[in-house]
């Protein structure tokens, strides 16, 4: 055993701190724990044991094998090229050095989550970050529309200059990472799991795609199979972000758990469907002409309305001037769903469970079959939607948190947890301190800014403020509410003046020093400013130009720009409250906390996205078009045989 790691075993059996180890009689399971107890330092001592493990197998290949721990079997381990490689590749900010002096102690103290998230990467991983948010960016802009093809990568040198920077910047990452770690058969080889697989396969795929370059791709050609690989761009950052590769892992680990549900929902879905196709299978199909009902009549053509406004135009329900055109009479299925046997059944029902469609589904069973047929669909959206889904997000949440350690808590643990993260992001209260006894008009003014009824006032000037948009602010409402409008946007105004009033208070009460202190003194000087600029402008400039009879577009920025002005202004009512301020300030924690998995669901939605613009681009999709056509005798869509010869259909449009 090498000297450092005896070292390291002597460091570990002398911790003996809270929650570290201990000596290896005291850190051992103990027999008298209950059954699904759990010893965390015997748990901790396991992994201890495990990494020493690995660093003297790794200490004993080194040292027996040659080729060990070498990049690509020919760069030394000590040589120059691989020890600079490795400083590129590992070089990033560490955060938790303090500084020398106390300004950069206290500059990094107050923008401490900005160091952190700098810090969580090396410069060479958050290069190729923004790259390749920079390179999914340029991908957003490619459209098979128009026809012509200039909105195609193949055709536009401008979304062709981001895929030429991916791929040079990529061929640099993957040099100095196989040369610093190598390859493949190294500790820290590029190649070690999936993400490295993916990582390369994405290299490959995209150096292919940019020396080949396709000017056509048809349908099922490798050319669309090399764009279907270039879309898997986005899964890249999924590497790069630690965090976002962890939410990624953790999921996977609970596959399992995930398995047992999905097979709970399946075993649901086929229940209920078994039961739709015993009780409405073949019985939902209709005649499109709604004056036919039974089957035998839905033949020959009928005249079909035209609709392709839903404004109230001249002759909209007049039959004698309203468009018609002559269809042919069709027996078919609902477009969406169907009942008739348990696949189309169970594909209903698994739409459902987003929600989307379940009333529909409900309308038509009710005018099909009347009222009883409506409470299956009621009970099903009843348990699969709101428990089975629910079930899901717990299992995934549970194994999220079990792997965090966050489950292994106490209840006041967990509660402890949570307000050690609120309190991060907790302000001090910035109060200035009261003025000297010399300065009565300051201390009075003090008096009523710190006073609550002050406050009060003020947060209902906000709402009175926000309730004068219930008209809408433009200038088409100013020829039907002229009146109204202007006594709106002239309360609005004296409102603006009078939160003016309020910021000068405070400061003449406060100092300008002790008003900067606090960011809500800050936000509300900024919206007063947005808002004394808004007075100014809109009824000092833009209703005089207009009564003149002067351009109306300054008069659309006013009012634009208004009702902005009131929305911030809205917004400020949380700091004026404390209920609101922490309800405010555990939202907004919630979305930091999980900022990582939602950029994690925002990637894959990328990928699926850019993937069915590539597979479905050019598809159209129409009233008329259904899910499946089927031409068998058993499907209930019918469509009559017309001889075209000897019956046209003629188009008329009165």
């Amino acid at each position: 055993m090498t000297p450092a790691i005896r070292a390291k075993q002597i460091m570990y059996e002398q911790m003996t701190e809270n929650g570290d180890l201990r000596g290896p009689m005291n850190a051992g399971m103990k027999k008298e724990h209950k059954q699904g107890e759990i010893d965390i330092r015997a748990l901790q001592q396991k992994r201890q044991i495990a990494e020493m493990t690995r660093n003297r197998i790794e200490e004993d290949m080194r040292e027996n094998h040659p080729y060990f721990d070498r990049p690509l079997f020919f760069i030394g381990r000590d040589s120059k090229l691989r020890r600079f490689c490795h400083k590129i590749v590992y070089a990033k900010y560490e955060h938790n050095s303090d500084g020398l002096n106390g300004g950069t102690s206290k500059i990094k103290r107050r923008y401490k989550e900005l160091y952190s998230l700098v810090g969580l990467m090396p410069y060479l991983d958050w290069t190729m970050v923004i790259v390749t948010a920079l390179s999914c960016a340029s991908m957003l802009f490619e459209s098979p529309w128009p026809t012509t093809g200039e909105n195609l990568v193949m055709n536009n040198f401008y979304l062709q200059v981001a895929d030429y920077l991916f791929v040079l910047c990529m061929t640099f990452e993957l040099a100095v990472k196989i040369i610093a770690n190598g390859l493949f058969f190294t500790p820290q080889a590029a190649v070690r799991d999936v993400g490295g697989v993916m990582t390369v396969f994405i290299y490959i795929t995209s150096l292919i795609f940019l020396l080949t370059m396709p000017k056509h791709v048809e349908i099922n050609s490798p050319a669309q199979l090399l764009m279907i690989c270039r879309a898997l761009r986005p899964l890249r950052i999924y590497t790069l972000v630690p965090h976002i590769r962890r939410v990624v892992l953790e999921l996977f680990r609970g596959f399992k758990e995930i398995v047992l549900v999905t097979i709970l929902m399946i075993v649901v879905m086929f229940i209920f469907a078994s039961f739709g196709v015993q009780t409405v299978g073949g019985k939902l199909a209709a005649c499109n002409d709604p004056e036919i009902a039974s089957r035998e009549n839905c033949t020959g053509v009928f005249w079909q309305k035209i609709f392709v406004t839903r404004l109230e135009v001249y002759g909209k329900n007049n039959d004698d001037i309203h468009p018609k055109i002559l269809v042919p009479r069709v027996w078919t299925n609902p477009r969406n769903f169907n009942f008739d046997h348990v696949g189309n059944a169970m594909l209903a029902l698994f739409e459902t469970l987003s929600y989307k469609g379940w009333n529909v589904i409900r309308d038509i069973l009710w005018a099909r079959e009347g009222p009883w047929a409506v409470v299956f669909i009621h009970i099903y959206v009843f348990i699969g939607c709101m428990i089975g889904l629910t079930l899901f997000v717990g299992v995934v949440i549970a194994n999220y948190t079990q792997n965090r350690g966050t489950a292994l808590l106490t209840v006041d643990q967990r509660r402890w947890h949570d307000l050690k993260a609120r309190l991060k992001m907790a302000q001090p209260l910035h109060v200035p301190p009261k003025p000297a006894e010399s300065a009565k008009l300051r201390r009075v003014l003090y008096d009523i800014a710190m006073a609550s009824w002050f406050n009060n006032i003020f947060a209902g000037l906000v709402l009175l403020n926000s309730f004068t948009l219930f008209v809408p602010w433009n200038v088409e409402e100013e020829d039907q509410m002229h009146v109204i409008l202007n006594a709106l946007t002239a309360f609005s105004g004296i409102v603006n003046v009078l939160f003016m009033g309020e910021i000068l208070l405070k400061i003449i009460a406060f100092t300008v020093p002790g008003f900067w202190q606090s960011r809500r003194n800050r936000i509300d000087l900024l919206i007063t400013m947005f808002g004394i600029f808004w007075v100014i402008t809109h009824f000092f400039v833009a209703l005089p130009a207009s009564v003149v009879g002067g351009e109306t577009r300054l008069k659309k920025f006013t009012y634009t720009f208004g009702y902005i002005v009131v929305i911030m202004r809205f917004f400020t009512i949380t700091g004026r409250n404390t209920t609101l301020k922490m309800l405010m300030l555990t939202v907004v924690m919630s979305m930091f906390r999980s900022f990582f998995i939602i950029t994690a669901m925002f990637l894959l939605v990328l990928f699926y996205a850019y993937t069915g613009v590539i597979l479905f681009g050019m598809v159209k999709y129409g009233q008329a078009v259904s899910k499946s056509k089927s031409s068998n005798n058993h499907t209930v869509e019918e469509r009559p045989h017309i001889d075209w010869k000897e019956e046209r259909l003629l188009v008329t449009v009165h």
